[in-house]
């Protein structure tokens, strides 16, 4: 039942992500095709969204659409989190600047997510959807989250992340990943390569005095190629919105 609670409510925000990638209404079948879903399933998750007011229905058209609802739910949200900083304007510029993906990720317990992101147009291994979740030891983001971390803090949250992981290959040995850590505490931001995508990579920096007192990080993403092309344009761009930025790792050598 507990299994069952939680396949439903998983479908139902990706329904709604599924709106937020197309942006504009969709059928029963759109539905059932890009999520793979069964009829009568996404039938009865969409009909009881409708219910509640999240989704309307045109039965002309036979179009799904969500409502106000939601994002009345959730607008509060990035004024109380970004108001009075400069994160979003200053995602906006580099966006603008480099012409690439720009996101912004924190910890989220054991892991490493994506919390917004600006999309490049130019093509890309794969698309980095916000609120992706990343491998906290094993890419990119997690080293640069890490990397302002105690060396101790490091040792106990690897401890945790091995201990939940079940396939042994995936587990991380603690001097392996200290050289990761150790090379973005001295470079002051992270360059990682092909290591979650082969083909793709990031470039990010810390952002110091987060305004709601979360450890953020700013990144850009792309193919490989284009990033060691754009890397010194990137990080001045970086630095320069944020000076103390590629500093804040160094503070655990």
């Amino acid at each position: 039942m507990h299994d069952q609670t939680v396949k439903s409510a998983r479908r139902v925000f990706e329904i709604f992500e599924c709106f937020a990638e197309v942006r504009h209404g969709l059928a029963l079948k759109d539905i059932m095709d890009r999520l793979g879903y069964p009829a009568s399933s996404a039938s009865s998750i969409l009909k009881s969204m409708v219910t509640l007011g999240y989704l309307e229905y045109d039965r002309d058209t036979h179009i799904y659409m969500p409502t106000l609802r939601m994002p009345n739910l959730v607008d509060w949200i990035e004024p109380a989190r970004f108001a009075g900083s400069n994160v979003l304007p200053a995602m906006q510029r580099i966006h603008a600047v480099t012409g690439e993906t720009v996101c912004l990720g924190t910890q989220s317990d054991l892991y490493a997510q994506y919390v917004h992101s600006l999309c490049s147009h130019q093509p890309a291994p794969y698309r980095q959807k916000p609120f992706t979740v990343r491998p906290l030891t094993r890419s990119g983001l997690g080293w640069l989250l890490l990397s302002a971390h105690s060396n101790e803090r490091i040792e106990h949250l690897v401890r945790r992340i091995n201990y939940d992981t079940l396939d042994r290959s995936e587990r991380v040995r603690l001097p392996e990943l200290m050289e990761h850590i150790n090379k973005v505490r001295a470079d002051g931001y992270v360059f990682s390569r092909h290591t979650v995508v082969v083909g793709g990579g990031m470039i990010g920096i810390l952002i110091p005095d987060a305004p709601d007192g979360r450890r953020l990080a700013m990144s850009v993403h792309a193919p490989v190629e284009r990033l060691e092309e754009k890397q010194e344009l990137i990080l001045s761009e970086l630095r320069a919105a944020f000076p103390k930025g590629s500093e804040s790792g160094a503070a655990f050598h």
